[in-house]
Protein backbone atom coordinates (compact mmCIF):
# COMPACT_ATOMS: atom_id res chain seq x y z
CA UNK A 1 0.00 0.00 0.00
CA UNK A 2 1.22 3.57 -0.52
CA UNK A 3 3.40 5.02 2.25
CA UNK A 4 1.62 7.95 3.89
CA UNK A 5 3.84 10.47 5.77
CA UNK A 6 3.06 11.12 9.39
CA UNK A 7 0.67 14.02 9.89
CA UNK A 8 1.34 16.34 12.87
CA UNK A 9 -1.34 16.26 15.49
CA UNK A 10 -2.61 19.80 14.95
CA UNK A 11 -6.02 21.04 14.08
CA UNK A 12 -6.79 23.25 11.13
CA UNK A 13 -6.66 26.46 13.08
CA UNK A 14 -3.41 25.56 14.85
CA UNK A 15 -1.75 24.73 11.55
CA UNK A 16 -2.75 28.14 10.22
CA UNK A 17 -1.16 29.93 13.23
CA UNK A 18 2.09 28.05 12.79
CA UNK A 19 2.13 28.93 9.13
CA UNK A 20 1.57 32.58 9.91
CA UNK A 21 4.47 32.56 12.35
CA UNK A 22 6.77 31.19 9.70
CA UNK A 23 5.74 33.82 7.19
CA UNK A 24 6.51 36.66 9.63
CA UNK A 25 10.30 35.95 9.49
CA UNK A 26 12.66 35.82 6.52
CA UNK A 27 11.43 33.85 3.52
CA UNK A 28 14.84 32.27 2.95
CA UNK A 29 17.80 31.56 5.22
CA UNK A 30 20.04 34.19 3.57
CA UNK A 31 17.33 36.89 3.66
CA UNK A 32 18.64 38.57 6.86
CA UNK A 33 17.32 42.11 7.34
CA UNK A 34 19.83 44.78 6.31
CA UNK A 35 20.38 47.68 8.71
CA UNK A 36 20.69 51.35 7.92
CA UNK A 37 23.07 53.87 9.48
CA UNK A 38 21.02 54.05 12.68
CA UNK A 39 20.95 50.27 13.08
CA UNK A 40 17.37 49.97 12.08
CA UNK A 41 16.27 47.59 9.39
CA UNK A 42 15.95 49.18 6.03
CA UNK A 43 12.47 49.18 4.67
CA UNK A 44 13.00 47.72 1.18
CA UNK A 45 9.82 47.12 -0.73
CA UNK A 46 9.26 43.39 -1.27
CA UNK A 47 8.17 42.14 -4.65
CA UNK A 48 4.83 40.39 -4.54
CA UNK A 49 5.12 36.60 -4.80
CA UNK A 50 3.60 35.14 -7.96
CA UNK A 51 0.39 33.32 -7.40
CA UNK A 52 0.56 29.60 -8.21
CA UNK A 53 -0.91 28.56 -11.54
CA UNK A 54 -3.80 26.13 -10.95
CA UNK A 55 -3.10 22.71 -12.42
CA UNK A 56 -5.91 20.79 -14.11
CA UNK A 57 -7.12 17.80 -12.17
CA UNK A 58 -5.89 14.50 -13.61
CA UNK A 59 -8.47 12.66 -15.65
CA UNK A 60 -9.86 9.57 -13.94
CA UNK A 61 -8.32 6.37 -15.27
CA UNK A 62 -10.63 3.87 -16.82
CA UNK A 63 -10.34 0.15 -16.24
CA UNK A 64 -8.67 -1.65 -19.07
CA UNK A 65 -9.39 -5.18 -20.22
CA UNK A 66 -5.69 -5.65 -21.00
CA UNK A 67 -6.29 -6.88 -24.57
CA UNK A 68 -7.51 -5.61 -27.92
CA UNK A 69 -11.21 -6.05 -27.23
CA UNK A 70 -12.26 -5.45 -30.85
CA UNK A 71 -9.88 -8.09 -32.18
CA UNK A 72 -10.89 -10.50 -29.41
CA UNK A 73 -14.59 -10.15 -30.27
CA UNK A 74 -13.96 -10.49 -34.00
CA UNK A 75 -11.84 -13.62 -33.60
CA UNK A 76 -14.33 -15.09 -31.13
CA UNK A 77 -17.26 -14.56 -33.47
CA UNK A 78 -15.30 -16.07 -36.37
CA UNK A 79 -14.32 -19.13 -34.38
CA UNK A 80 -17.88 -19.54 -33.15
CA UNK A 81 -19.22 -19.44 -36.70
CA UNK A 82 -16.76 -22.11 -37.86
CA UNK A 83 -17.54 -24.34 -34.89
CA UNK A 84 -21.31 -24.07 -35.19
CA UNK A 85 -21.23 -24.59 -38.97
CA UNK A 86 -19.10 -27.72 -38.72
CA UNK A 87 -21.04 -29.00 -35.72
CA UNK A 88 -24.46 -29.00 -37.34
CA UNK A 89 -23.49 -29.85 -40.93
CA UNK A 90 -21.36 -33.01 -40.70
CA UNK A 91 -20.22 -34.50 -37.40
CA UNK A 92 -17.01 -35.85 -38.92
CA UNK A 93 -15.99 -32.32 -39.92
CA UNK A 94 -16.26 -31.16 -36.33
CA UNK A 95 -14.11 -34.11 -35.23
CA UNK A 96 -11.52 -32.81 -37.68
CA UNK A 97 -11.77 -29.34 -36.12
CA UNK A 98 -11.08 -30.87 -32.69
CA UNK A 99 -8.09 -32.79 -34.04
CA UNK A 100 -6.59 -29.68 -35.64
CA UNK A 101 -7.05 -27.67 -32.44
CA UNK A 102 -5.36 -30.47 -30.48
CA UNK A 103 -2.34 -30.60 -32.79
CA UNK A 104 -1.89 -26.81 -32.73
CA UNK A 105 -2.29 -26.77 -28.93
CA UNK A 106 0.37 -29.48 -28.57
CA UNK A 107 2.71 -27.51 -30.81
CA UNK A 108 2.26 -24.38 -28.69
CA UNK A 109 2.75 -26.24 -25.41
CA UNK A 110 5.85 -28.19 -26.48
CA UNK A 111 7.40 -25.09 -28.10
CA UNK A 112 7.03 -23.05 -24.90
CA UNK A 113 8.43 -25.90 -22.80
CA UNK A 114 11.53 -26.08 -24.96
CA UNK A 115 11.99 -22.31 -25.16
CA UNK A 116 11.59 -21.57 -21.47
CA UNK A 117 12.68 -24.76 -19.70
CA UNK A 118 14.75 -26.68 -22.22
CA UNK A 119 12.28 -29.60 -22.08
CA UNK A 120 12.06 -31.41 -25.41
CA UNK A 121 8.74 -33.28 -25.37
CA UNK A 122 8.60 -35.14 -28.75
CA UNK A 123 5.99 -33.40 -30.89
CA UNK A 124 5.64 -35.95 -33.73
CA UNK A 125 4.31 -38.88 -31.65
CA UNK A 126 2.21 -36.45 -29.61
CA UNK A 127 0.59 -34.90 -32.69
CA UNK A 128 -0.08 -38.25 -34.41
CA UNK A 129 -1.24 -39.91 -31.21
CA UNK A 130 -3.34 -36.92 -30.20
CA UNK A 131 -5.26 -36.86 -33.48
CA UNK A 132 -5.71 -40.63 -33.28
CA UNK A 133 -6.98 -40.27 -29.73
CA UNK A 134 -9.75 -37.88 -30.80
CA UNK A 135 -10.82 -40.10 -33.69
CA UNK A 136 -10.70 -43.24 -31.51
CA UNK A 137 -12.88 -41.59 -28.89
CA UNK A 138 -15.44 -40.69 -31.55
CA UNK A 139 -15.43 -44.15 -33.16
CA UNK A 140 -14.86 -46.47 -30.17
CA UNK A 141 -15.85 -44.37 -27.17
CA UNK A 142 -13.99 -44.30 -23.85
CA UNK A 143 -12.31 -47.64 -24.47
CA UNK A 144 -10.81 -46.41 -27.73
CA UNK A 145 -9.64 -43.20 -26.08
CA UNK A 146 -7.81 -45.05 -23.30
CA UNK A 147 -6.11 -47.43 -25.72
CA UNK A 148 -4.97 -44.54 -27.91
CA UNK A 149 -3.70 -42.70 -24.82
CA UNK A 150 -1.62 -45.71 -23.75
CA UNK A 151 -0.17 -46.18 -27.23
CA UNK A 152 0.68 -42.46 -27.45
CA UNK A 153 2.52 -42.59 -24.12
CA UNK A 154 4.46 -45.66 -25.32
CA UNK A 155 5.32 -43.90 -28.59
CA UNK A 156 6.67 -40.91 -26.64
CA UNK A 157 8.93 -43.19 -24.57
CA UNK A 158 10.31 -44.96 -27.65
CA UNK A 159 10.68 -41.84 -29.81
CA UNK A 160 12.78 -40.08 -27.18
CA UNK A 161 15.20 -43.05 -27.10
CA UNK A 162 16.64 -41.94 -30.45
CA UNK A 163 18.34 -38.99 -28.72
CA UNK A 164 21.01 -38.83 -25.98
CA UNK A 165 19.87 -39.96 -22.51
CA UNK A 166 20.46 -36.60 -20.82
CA UNK A 167 17.08 -35.14 -19.86
CA UNK A 168 15.21 -38.30 -20.91
CA UNK A 169 13.08 -38.47 -17.76
CA UNK A 170 11.88 -34.86 -17.83
CA UNK A 171 11.24 -34.99 -21.60
CA UNK A 172 9.06 -38.12 -21.51
CA UNK A 173 7.30 -36.96 -18.35
CA UNK A 174 6.37 -33.71 -20.07
CA UNK A 175 5.31 -35.67 -23.16
CA UNK A 176 2.94 -37.94 -21.23
CA UNK A 177 1.55 -34.92 -19.38
CA UNK A 178 0.94 -33.12 -22.68
CA UNK A 179 -0.80 -36.19 -24.13
CA UNK A 180 -3.18 -36.34 -21.20
CA UNK A 181 -3.72 -32.60 -20.80
CA UNK A 182 -4.57 -31.73 -24.40
CA UNK A 183 -5.80 -34.61 -26.64
CA UNK A 184 -7.13 -36.99 -24.00
CA UNK A 185 -9.33 -34.37 -22.32
CA UNK A 186 -10.43 -33.07 -25.73
CA UNK A 187 -11.54 -36.60 -26.64
CA UNK A 188 -14.55 -36.22 -24.34
CA UNK A 189 -15.90 -33.54 -26.69
CA UNK A 190 -15.81 -36.06 -29.55
CA UNK A 191 -17.50 -38.61 -27.28
CA UNK A 192 -20.34 -36.16 -26.58
CA UNK A 193 -20.85 -35.87 -30.31
CA UNK A 194 -21.66 -39.60 -30.70
CA UNK A 195 -25.08 -39.25 -29.02
CA UNK A 196 -28.21 -38.76 -31.12
CA UNK A 197 -28.41 -35.19 -29.86
CA UNK A 198 -24.62 -34.89 -29.90
CA UNK A 199 -24.43 -31.47 -31.61
CA UNK A 200 -26.74 -29.98 -28.97
CA UNK A 201 -24.69 -31.54 -26.17
CA UNK A 202 -21.50 -30.07 -27.56
CA UNK A 203 -23.23 -26.72 -28.07
CA UNK A 204 -24.39 -26.80 -24.45
CA UNK A 205 -20.85 -27.54 -23.30
CA UNK A 206 -19.42 -24.67 -25.34
CA UNK A 207 -22.15 -22.20 -24.40
CA UNK A 208 -21.86 -22.84 -20.67
CA UNK A 209 -18.08 -22.51 -20.70
CA UNK A 210 -18.27 -19.23 -22.62
CA UNK A 211 -21.09 -17.95 -20.37
CA UNK A 212 -19.06 -18.84 -17.27
CA UNK A 213 -16.00 -16.97 -18.57
CA UNK A 214 -18.18 -14.02 -19.57
CA UNK A 215 -19.82 -13.84 -16.16
CA UNK A 216 -16.47 -13.97 -14.41
CA UNK A 217 -15.09 -11.20 -16.62
CA UNK A 218 -18.14 -8.91 -16.46
CA UNK A 219 -18.75 -9.10 -12.71
CA UNK A 220 -15.07 -9.23 -11.78
CA UNK A 221 -14.22 -6.22 -13.96
CA UNK A 222 -17.06 -4.14 -12.55
CA UNK A 223 -17.22 -5.21 -8.90
CA UNK A 224 -14.10 -7.29 -8.25
CA UNK A 225 -12.20 -6.27 -5.10
CA UNK A 226 -11.22 -9.48 -3.30
CA UNK A 227 -8.53 -11.56 -5.00
CA UNK A 228 -9.30 -15.22 -5.62
CA UNK A 229 -5.77 -16.57 -6.11
CA UNK A 230 -3.35 -13.61 -6.23
CA UNK A 231 -0.22 -15.73 -6.45
CA UNK A 232 -1.52 -17.58 -9.51
CA UNK A 233 -3.77 -15.13 -11.36
CA UNK A 234 -3.94 -11.63 -9.82
CA UNK A 235 -6.80 -10.58 -12.12
CA UNK A 236 -9.27 -13.15 -10.78
CA UNK A 237 -11.57 -12.15 -7.94
CA UNK A 238 -14.12 -13.82 -5.69
CA UNK A 239 -16.77 -11.55 -7.14
CA UNK A 240 -15.80 -12.81 -10.60
CA UNK A 241 -16.18 -16.40 -9.43
CA UNK A 242 -19.64 -15.55 -8.11
CA UNK A 243 -20.50 -14.07 -11.51
CA UNK A 244 -19.24 -17.20 -13.27
CA UNK A 245 -21.34 -19.49 -11.06
CA UNK A 246 -24.47 -17.35 -11.41
CA UNK A 247 -24.26 -16.95 -15.18
CA UNK A 248 -23.42 -20.62 -15.74
CA UNK A 249 -26.23 -21.91 -13.51
CA UNK A 250 -28.81 -19.75 -15.29
CA UNK A 251 -27.42 -20.80 -18.66
CA UNK A 252 -27.36 -24.43 -17.58
CA UNK A 253 -31.02 -24.37 -16.54
CA UNK A 254 -32.02 -22.91 -19.91
CA UNK A 255 -29.86 -25.30 -21.93
CA UNK A 256 -31.02 -28.44 -20.13
CA UNK A 257 -34.64 -27.34 -20.40
CA UNK A 258 -34.66 -26.37 -24.06
CA UNK A 259 -31.65 -27.98 -25.78
CA UNK A 260 -31.17 -31.40 -24.18
CA UNK A 261 -33.93 -33.93 -24.77
CA UNK A 262 -35.13 -35.33 -21.44
CA UNK A 263 -33.28 -32.71 -19.42
CA UNK A 264 -34.78 -30.55 -16.67
CA UNK A 265 -33.93 -27.14 -15.31
CA UNK A 266 -32.67 -28.37 -11.93
CA UNK A 267 -30.18 -30.64 -13.67
CA UNK A 268 -29.01 -27.56 -15.52
CA UNK A 269 -28.32 -25.79 -12.23
CA UNK A 270 -26.00 -28.62 -11.19
CA UNK A 271 -24.40 -28.71 -14.62
CA UNK A 272 -23.83 -24.95 -14.63
CA UNK A 273 -22.25 -24.98 -11.18
CA UNK A 274 -19.91 -27.79 -12.21
CA UNK A 275 -18.93 -25.97 -15.40
CA UNK A 276 -18.11 -22.76 -13.51
CA UNK A 277 -15.93 -24.71 -11.06
CA UNK A 278 -14.00 -26.70 -13.67
CA UNK A 279 -13.63 -23.75 -16.06
CA UNK A 280 -12.15 -21.63 -13.27
CA UNK A 281 -9.82 -24.42 -12.17
CA UNK A 282 -8.74 -24.98 -15.77
CA UNK A 283 -7.97 -21.30 -16.20
CA UNK A 284 -6.00 -21.24 -12.95
CA UNK A 285 -4.16 -24.42 -13.96
CA UNK A 286 -2.90 -22.95 -17.20
CA UNK A 287 -2.07 -19.69 -15.44
CA UNK A 288 0.11 -21.75 -13.09
CA UNK A 289 1.91 -23.31 -16.07
CA UNK A 290 2.44 -19.92 -17.72
CA UNK A 291 3.75 -18.41 -14.50
CA UNK A 292 6.20 -21.28 -14.17
CA UNK A 293 7.31 -20.68 -17.76
CA UNK A 294 7.44 -16.91 -17.30
CA UNK A 295 5.10 -16.07 -20.20
CA UNK A 296 1.79 -14.27 -20.59
CA UNK A 297 0.31 -16.26 -23.49
CA UNK A 298 0.99 -19.69 -24.96
CA UNK A 299 1.01 -18.26 -28.49
CA UNK A 300 0.04 -15.40 -30.78
CA UNK A 301 -2.10 -17.23 -33.32
CA UNK A 302 -5.39 -15.59 -32.27
CA UNK A 303 -5.30 -11.77 -32.06
CA UNK A 304 -6.81 -10.54 -28.81
CA UNK A 305 -6.80 -14.04 -27.33
CA UNK A 306 -3.22 -15.30 -27.45
CA UNK A 307 -2.82 -18.86 -28.65
CA UNK A 308 -5.07 -21.87 -29.10
CA UNK A 309 -4.11 -23.14 -25.65
CA UNK A 310 -5.21 -19.84 -24.15
CA UNK A 311 -8.73 -20.62 -25.43
CA UNK A 312 -8.67 -24.31 -24.51
CA UNK A 313 -7.65 -23.77 -20.88
CA UNK A 314 -11.25 -23.61 -19.60
CA UNK A 315 -12.67 -26.09 -22.13
CA UNK A 316 -10.31 -29.04 -21.61
CA UNK A 317 -11.01 -29.85 -17.93
CA UNK A 318 -14.70 -29.03 -18.38
CA UNK A 319 -15.26 -31.56 -21.20
CA UNK A 320 -15.10 -34.80 -19.13
CA UNK A 321 -17.29 -33.31 -16.39
CA UNK A 322 -20.02 -32.24 -18.84
CA UNK A 323 -19.83 -35.58 -20.66
CA UNK A 324 -20.23 -37.51 -17.40
CA UNK A 325 -23.09 -35.40 -16.04
CA UNK A 326 -25.03 -35.58 -19.30
CA UNK A 327 -24.64 -39.37 -19.35
CA UNK A 328 -25.89 -39.56 -15.75
CA UNK A 329 -28.82 -37.17 -16.38
CA UNK A 330 -30.12 -38.26 -19.79
CA UNK A 331 -28.03 -41.30 -20.78
CA UNK A 332 -25.40 -41.81 -23.45
CA UNK A 333 -27.95 -41.30 -26.24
Amino acid sequence: MPIVPDVPAHGGDQDDDRGAARLSGPLFRDDTPSTGSLGTPSQKPQEPMPSPVPQPAPAPQKKSAGRDLGAAIGVGVGLGAVIVASLFVVKAVFVGVIAVAVVVGLWELTSRLEERKGIKAPLVPLAVGGAAMVVSGYVRGAEGAWVAMALTALAVLVWRMTEPPEGYLKDVTAGVFAAFYVPFLATFVAMMLTADDGPRRVLTFLLLTVVSDTGAYAIGWRFGKHKLAPRISPGKTREGLFGAVTFAMVGGALCMQYLIEGGTWWQGLILGFAVAATATLGDLGESMIKRDLGIKDMGTLLPGHGGIMDRLDSLLPTAPVVWLLLVLFVGSG
